[in-house]
């Protein structure tokens, strides 16, 4: 790990993307104090993971990225369990609100070895957040679940966003850092390549307007802002602009074809995604891979 550098404020939710060993995990390990930084400084909850972990578990709560739990029992009582094995670190909600919290209520005494992989995943949010934490980790929460049991997840997580809780997520799903993200960091070999707000990330790709013209129109290149790319394609012209000015450039070619009679076919514009931002970090990071 080299010069990571990541922040989150109350009630934000911090994803941490990644290609496969880029960190992420170590990272959390780090953040969690359950491996010791060999340098620099790492705070939470203004407290060091590393000296403090005891204390520091009265306030923050963790789900790993594979689950361990003990599939003999039922849900009901593993939550007890769990409860009287932190008795007197923190003040945990009754079990039957724990286990309606993550919509597990209909399961609470079937064997754990008997639910499913998205309600096992469930019960371990329901175990993280027992007791209220002010700081959640989650190390790729949703892997393997289905679109139903995902989404079930992200509407937990937002309303533990809307109560001022903080969250640290690891994922590979990219539309999942899309939707619930307000920072990012994209790492790659240990570094952070990128990182701000879900804007600022986006922003570090050009946004696009692509369509068709006739072959004997010329293509507005002096009066956009973008850069223009034109390509031919049998009896068609077609346009690409990148732009960080897509509203501007769009009215632009709008007006050009207006007052020239021409006509746009295909005419699309669209705003950079956050799986273009990673697919053009990944490739430039690979380039300078010796």
């Amino acid at each position: 790990m080299r010069g990571i550098d990541l922040r989150a404020a109350r009630g934000e939710l911090l994803a941490v993307l990644g290609t496969n060993g880029a960190g992420k995990t170590t990272t959390l390990e780090a953040l969690q104090g359950r491996r010791r930084a060999d340098a620099g400084n790492v705070r939470i909850l203004g407290s060091d993971p590393a000296r403090q972990r005891r204390a520091l578990a009265s306030r923050t709560g963790v789900v790993l990225q594979q689950s361990a739990l003990p599939g003999e029992l039922t849900p009901a009582e593993f939550l007890r369990l769990w409860q009287r094995m932190a008795a007197g670190k923190r003040t945990h909600r009754p079990v039957d609100e724990q286990l309606a919290r993550v919509d597990l209520t209909h399961r609470r005494d079937v064997r754990i070895g008997q639910l499913s992989g998205g309600e096992q995943r469930r019960l371990d949010l329901a175990v993280a957040l027992s007791a209220d934490p002010e700081l959640l980790f989650l190390d790729e929460p949703t892997a393997g679940l289905d679109p139903e049991s995902r989404a079930t997840t992200w509407r937990l997580i937002r309303g533990l966003l809307r109560t001022g809780t903080t969250v640290v997520l690891t994922t590979h799903y990219l539309e999942e850092a899309d939707a619930l993200a307000d920072r990012l960091a994209l790492m790659h070999d240990g570094r952070i390549v990128i990182a701000g707000t879900l804007d600022e990330v986006l922003t570090a790709r050009d946004a696009r307007i692509r369509c068709t013209v006739d072959s004997d129109a010329s293509p507005p290149a002096g009066q956009l802002t973008g850069q223009l790319a034109v390509t031919r394609a049998r009896d068609r012209q077609r346009v690409e602009v990148h732009t960080t000015k897509l509203a501007d450039d769009l009215r632009t070619l709008l007006a050009w074809a207006q007052t020239n009679g021409i006509e746009l076919h295909r005419l699309r514009a669209s705003e950079p995604t956050l799986a273009e931002v990673f697919d053009d970090v990944r490739a430039a990071t690979e380039e300078v891979t010796p």
